[in-house]
């Protein structure tokens, strides 16, 4: 029993170092292992930026919208928001771009999904394919969410100084008392 116990920590102990050996080389992409068809190429990505827009514009996807993100996370290059006019849409969205990472890994010994959020609703999915992240949502969840104003780095108008002056000008109440203010005389 002490020999089993002996075999099965040294063998605990050895895949946890082939595991930082292979994090420390960076094979792992958001807690998987790449194959070895995506493991030496240098940006990690499932779907590049191409092929995200390829396959949204096959699916017929409103308002696609890339914002490079690079400057501002570390964790991906790209965002794209896409809007499906229907949760069938949306869901129809995340299954292409599901298709053709594992269309792109055929023949690979170890398949490697993307990380998917919000299927089971489809109203907003995330596909997060590596170094490209895709949010599809409906319509509804897209104009509520206003994602790109997160990432968007352009700068709306400032109209907060022009509100601040509106709010801090003093409005004088109007005197409804029935009683005449009095003249004060020299």
């Amino acid at each position: 029993m002490l020999a089993a116990q002996r075999i099965r920590s040294s063998s605990a102990f050895s895949s946890t170092i082939r595991f930082l050996q292979l994090w420390n080389r960076g094979v792992f992409v958001h807690g998987h292992a790449l194959s070895s068809s995506t493991a030496g190429s240098p940006d990690k990505s499932l779907l590049d930026l191409k092929e995200v827009e390829t396959i949204l514009n096959k699916v017929k996807a409103d308002d696609v919208k890339v914002i490079p993100v690079r400057k501002d996370c570390d964790w991906a290059d790209y965002m794209v928001f896409a809007t499906g006019r229907s949760t069938w849409h949306v869901k129809n969205i995340a299954q292409a771009l599901i298709y053709q990472i594992k269309q792109k890994q055929k023949g690979a010994r170890q398949l490697v999904l993307p990380s998917v959020e919000g299927q089971e609703e489809g109203k907003w999915i995330v596909i997060d394919s590596g170094k490209v992240v895709v949010h599809a949502l409906d319509e509804n969840a897209r104009s509520y969410y206003n994602l790109e104003s997160l990432w968007s780095t352009e700068t709306p108008p400032d109209d907060s100084a022009q509100d601040l002056d509106r709010a801090l000008v003093k409005i004088r109440p109007k005197n409804n008392s029935k009683k005449k203010p009095t003249q004060k005389t020299p």
